[in-house]
């Protein structure tokens, strides 16, 4: 998709729904909503109960006619109803008292990279819903990039790799343009899922919910005394709750398992792009932004497997909509190329 900054800076607010987290930018302002995307719905009356941390909390111990929801999945919309509605209550008064005097006419909202019309039709009619009277579209990477401070405008090459809750998004860009890109199903829930299904098979254990933060902590500590971990669930064959030791160094190759097919795309990318570009990332390297990019051990597994040099942004999660924010506050100038006269 082609973006004109001209129509950008037209624009008023910036949204990144994510799988994750949803970060809406208001213009001149700063980001104002940064919130789970989640939604707790009363089945019975049909109404919403809670949205963004408190539903989130909500996840694993609610009734039966408690329902917990999630309205975005890898980047798309999938229930346009339910985000809708959560939008309208995560923005809330903090919206209306930034439009007291004027009206919520335009807005900017992030897609993944190569997003069929069914996911960016979804995209604007969740912002319509809202009251934005137009809708502009843009690319996570591009958005991602611009967020990490990366010269996307000048003709020298920079990789990004935006790692989300669901999916991984991988490309190479110049000129303003994405060279080349690849999107993997891979992400921070797949690899949750890898840690909770090893320790299902290892040791007969079911981690609630909320149990892989703390094996994320335990597997970002360094010090060669810390081998093991103690980890809480229920058992599988008594359903009681029991606790075990467990192996940091096994952990870490379960989730090296499901990562696999993240350095496939790099190196698919790489073989698209030109040599020039490639060589130009051998001394810039790449860069690692999105919520999942502090991973334990992310970092290091990428730059072992591509020996390339790699950066984690300073703050990876909020990097797409504070980049679509640079480009509504006319922060962002393209290289102007002037056509030469013969």
């Amino acid at each position: 998709m082609t973006i004109s900054l001209e129509r950008l800076r037209r624009c008023s607010i910036a949204v990144d729904l994510g799988a994750a987290r949803t970060r809406v930018y208001l213009k001149r302002t700063g980001i104002i909503v940064d919130e789970p995307t989640v939604a707790a719905v009363n089945t019975r009356t049909g109404g919403l109960i809670a949205v963004g941390t408190l539903a989130e909390r909500m996840t694993g111990r609610t009734p039966g006619h408690i329902r917990v929801v999630r309205p975005v999945s890898g980047g798309t919309v999938v229930d346009i109803a339910m985000a809708q509605r959560m939008l309208r209550l995560l923005l809330g008064d903090k919206l209306r008292r930034a439009w007291r005097r004027r009206p919520l006419t335009s807005a900017a909202v992030c897609v993944p990279h190569d997003a069929d019309p069914l996911a960016q039709r979804a995209a604007m009619e969740t912002l319509t819903g809202v009251g934005a009277r137009r809708v502009e579209l843009v690319d996570t990477l591009i958005a991602a990039a611009v967020g990490c401070g990366l010269p996307v405008e000048r003709p020298e090459a920079t990789m990004i790799v935006v790692c989300g809750a669901a999916t991984t998004q991988v490309a190479v860009l110049s000129l303003g343009s994405i060279v080349a890109a690849e999107r993997v199903p891979v992400g921070g829930e797949t690899v949750d899922h890898a840690l909770v299904q090893h320790l299902r098979n290892e040791h007969a254990l079911m981690l609630p919910s909320q149990g892989v933060r703390p094996l994320h902590l335990a597997l970002g500590e360094d010090g060669p005394a810390l081998r093991e971990t103690e980890v809480h669930g229920r058992d599988v064959a008594t359903g009681l709750a029991r606790s075990v030791r467990v192996d940091l160094d096994a952990l870490r190759t379960a989730m090296r398992t499901p990562l696999t097919g993240l350095i496939d795309a790099i190196g698919t990318v790489l073989r698209r792009c030109p040599p020039d570009l490639v060589a130009d990332l051998a001394d810039r390297g790449i860069m690692l932004a999105g919520g999942s990019a502090l991973l334990p051990g992310l970092d290091s597994m990428l730059r072992e497997a591509t020996g390339v040099p790699l950066t984690i942004a300073e703050h990876p999660g909020v990097c797409a909509v504070e980049g679509l924010g640079a480009m509504l506050d006319g922060k962002v100038q393209p290289l102007t190329l002037d056509a030469m006269v013969s």
